[in-house]
């Protein structure tokens, strides 16, 4: 960051201290923007603020904090701990901890002067719910003084009969970040880690192909372990319907769900058009996830049809259209580990495994003919600009012995694509961190 920008006069707020929130930390004490990051844990922890000072510093999956942020010779970077007011200073950055209120209503953002809240408890998605809220909201931050809150998850309703409200938006750095309005949205979803990386994977090829050209898509995450999963084997809660997740997740490839391709269609709406399955399946590694992501596209030629050279020209082109590396295009062998830490990567392009197949897809006119007909017929299409039937009646080829089947072939080529990303640090945090400070920014203008 530039010297200009280090150490505004502003406070950001951060609500939690799990795995986002104490990597959020650690973005923001190496870029030194705010001036004081006030954390809410809502609870005492350990024995007190060296515990946390412990917990902050040191990481399973990243190393230790001061080697994080200067190299292996660096020093102790946490100092001038006070366990009497809370605070304690990391990288010269001044952060507050608060550990007696867990509501969002009665935190108190107002009495700290903090107007800029980071959300990362996972437990406050539901944008419709009132400040007031039995169990709490999100909302209940704007009862405690703040004016944004940026949500580090995607949103979740649970009246499926309510709509994200207008004040709510889902962005993505460097893809949709300018549909937020800062004067009309409060709340802000920097959706998913996984969301985060498919749209990169997604983007180029829609820029490029177009909507239309793309008739299908799908995608499977390999995704690295969470909090959300069981150390040990473990009884199922009351009314859990996924055993799974039950399981140990040291010793299983275990088998669960994503909401990436809905919280996609928020952030990338051309999306809508075309059919999409995501699935996703968890791996005993702390971090360090892989997308694969197959497209089928509608080909122009047989002789020349799309292969893996066409597919990797457009994102190593692609590459030098985003800001601050999101995306990288890489021609090395990697795994998984590789890609820890690697900073604002929110996709990195496994161009050695990229695999494309064309093949024919045979179409019998008469039968297309009769479901235009019937969809005509009930006001369900108008095929007119789709498609000239009559033209592709006369360019039809007749099939076997049957002069009144006419066959029509339609090169259509399978696109296979590998896209790694760190879902903790390295990819979302980062960009995490790069969507507050975007907000923070026009806060101040």
């Amino acid at each position: 960051m530039a010297t200009k920008d280090k150490f505004v006069p502003m406070k950001l707020g951060i609500n939690g201290l799990g795995r986002i929130a104490k990597l959020s930390i650690w973005h923001q004490v190496e870029r030194q923007y705010f001036s004081e990051l006030v954390v809410n844990i809502g609870r005492e922890v350990g024995s007190g603020l060296e515990d946390i000072a412990h917990f902050i510093e040191r990481d399973s999956s990243y190393g230790a904090l001061n080697h994080y942020l200067y190299g292996c010779r660096a020093g102790r970077v946490i100092e001038e701990i006070d366990p009497t007011a809370g605070t304690m200073r990391i990288n010269g950055v001044m952060v507050r901890f608060l550990t007696r209120e867990r509501n969002p209503s009665a935190i108190g953002w107002r009495d700290q002067g903090v107007d800029l809240v980071v959300d990362a408890t996972g437990a406050f998605l539901d944008p419709t719910l009132p400040p007031d809220a039995p169990k709490g909201s999100v909302r209940g931050h704007f009862a405690a003084g703040a004016k944004k809150v940026v949500v580090s998850a995607p949103f979740k309703i649970k009246d499926k009969t309510r709509e994200i409200p207008p004040d709510a938006v889902t962005t993505v750095m460097g893809i949709n970040d300018a549909d937020y309005d800062p004067k009309v949205h409060n709340i802000i979803s920097n959706a998913s880690c996984t969301t985060t990386c498919l749209a990169y994977l997604v983007k180029p090829m829609l820029d490029y192909f177009g909507p239309q050209r793309i008739l299908s898509a799908s995608m499977t995450t390999v995704h690295a372990a969470t909090s959300s999963q069981q150390v040990l084997d473990r009884s199922p809660k009351t009314g859990v319907k996924d055993l799974r997740k039950n399981r140990s997740v040291s010793n299983n490839i275990i088998l669960t769900t994503t909401g990436a391709a809905k919280a996609l269609s928020l952030v990338i709406p051309e999306m809508k058009r075309i059919g999409f399955i995501a699935e996703s399946v968890r791996v005993p590694v702390t971090t360090g996830s892989l997308i694969i992501l197959m497209l089928l596209i509608q080909d122009e030629s047989f002789k020349e049809p799309i292969n893996r050279d066409k597919i990797n020209g457009i994102y190593r082109n692609a590459q030098q259209l985003y800001p601050e590396s999101y995306l990288l295009y890489s021609e090395q062998q990697n795994v998984s580990s590789d890609i820890i830490g690697m900073p604002r990567a929110a996709a990195v392009i496994e161009s050695h495994e990229t695999h494309t197949r064309t093949a024919a897809v045979r179409f019998d006119l008469n039968h297309v003919l009769a479901i235009c007909a019937t969809l005509a017929g009930a006001g369900e299409a108008d095929l007119g600009p789709t498609i000239d039937v009559n033209q592709a009646m006369r360019n039809a080829v007749p099939s076997g012995s049957d002069r009144n089947q006419r066959i029509i072939e339609i090169p259509v080529t399978q696109a296979v694509i590998y896209g790694w990303y760190d879902n903790e640090l390295g990819s979302y945090t980062n960009m995490l961190g790069d969507r507050t400070v975007s907000i923070a920014r026009l806060m101040q203008a």
